[in-house]
């Protein structure tokens, strides 16, 4: 399945806020411990989405006009991981739609991510995940991400995960 990155714009917010909706109940129902704040979203987390979208992170994973799924991609996460000097691509929110979940959709993408920053001179993916989540963050480490530390936030307590990069010259 070939896919797209599309930036989102601005008034397509409703669209991701309704994919975090779906997604924490697909969760719930699984009894995995992970965004149900998103059925009820508390102000800090919708202002954390518009913020993403005023600022142009938000991107769709498109094929043709079908959207598969969401992600938002920072060059700065200081939420989470501070002032960092070494450079990276942080990412955030990424979410596959239920209809496309099994077609490896979400290590695609992350394989692509680390491409496009590779091509931008940035050899570090950092995502950060529920440390309740035992199936995501080891999910996480088997696309290659390694736990550097914890992160106490408002509303979970997060592991934080990098990804280095190599350069594959041809």
């Amino acid at each position: 399945m070939e896919f797209q990155f599309r930036k989102a714009s601005t008034y397509e917010l409703e669209i991701a806020l309704t994919m975090l909706k779906e997604a924490a109940k697909k969760l719930q129902t699984n009894n995995i411990n992970q965004w149900e704040y998103w059925l009820n979203p508390p102000q800090e987390k919708i202002d954390w989405i518009e913020e993403g979208f005023h600022n142009h992170e938000f991107y769709f994973i498109t094929q043709s006009d079908t959207i598969l799924g969401m992600f938002r991609l920072l060059d700065e996460d200081h939420l989470y991981w501070g002032v960092q000097n070494e450079k990276a691509k942080y990412i955030h929110s990424l979410v596959i739609k239920e209809a496309f979940t099994g077609l490896q959709l979400g290590k695609r993408v992350i394989e692509k991510l680390g491409q496009l920053a590779i091509q931008e001179n940035t050899f570090l993916l950092r995502l950060d995940c529920n440390a309740e989540n035992q199936k995501l963050c080891t999910y996480y480490e088997k696309q290659g991400f390694t736990k550097v530390r914890e992160k106490q936030m408002p509303l979970s307590l997060n592991n934080l995960y990098e990804k280095r990069l190599e350069c594959i010259l041809s």
